[in-house]
Parts: C-alpha cells; structure tokens; sequence
C-alpha cells in the first residue's frame, strides 16, 4: 500500500470508517469507532486512514492484512 504524505484529521478518518462500514467485519467497525473516539497522534491517524482508504475495493487476503493492522493499532 502507498503512502501519501497528505495529513488526514480525526474526522477526515471517521468519514472514511463511515464510508467502509458496510464492508468491516462489525465487531472491528465498532473498535474502530471507539479506538477514534479518543485523541490519537497525526502518524496513527494516517495508517487508520490508509488502512480503510479503498478497503471495500481490496481482495479478500488484502482485508484480512488491513484487519489485521488495525487490530495491531487498536490493541
């Protein structure tokens, strides 16, 4: 996955977990949704970004690596 070097804010992210909720498994949509609700650091507000960003075009493998980094974050 590329990285930009464009800094995305707390609700630039939330839109986008809005954007892909339909295509999370729930139970990490809901994490996600908590894990944001609370301040977090520019770098980790990026990688949450870039982890969702195009999440609902990836190949299943591709989702189960995304899934698996946000739960490295959120944990």
């Amino acid at each position: 996955m590329s990285r930009c070097t464009i800094d995305h804010s707390q609700n630039d992210v939330l839109q986008k977990l809005k954007e892909q909720h339909m295509f999370l498994p729930k139970d990490l949509f809901k994490r996600s949704e908590i894990f944001l609700s609370k301040p977090l650091d520019q770098g980790t507000l990026n990688e949450v970004f870039h982890l969702l960003k195009k999440y609902d075009l990836a190949t299943g493998e591709e989702r189960m690596e995304r899934n698996k980094n946000l739960e490295k974050l959120y944990s």
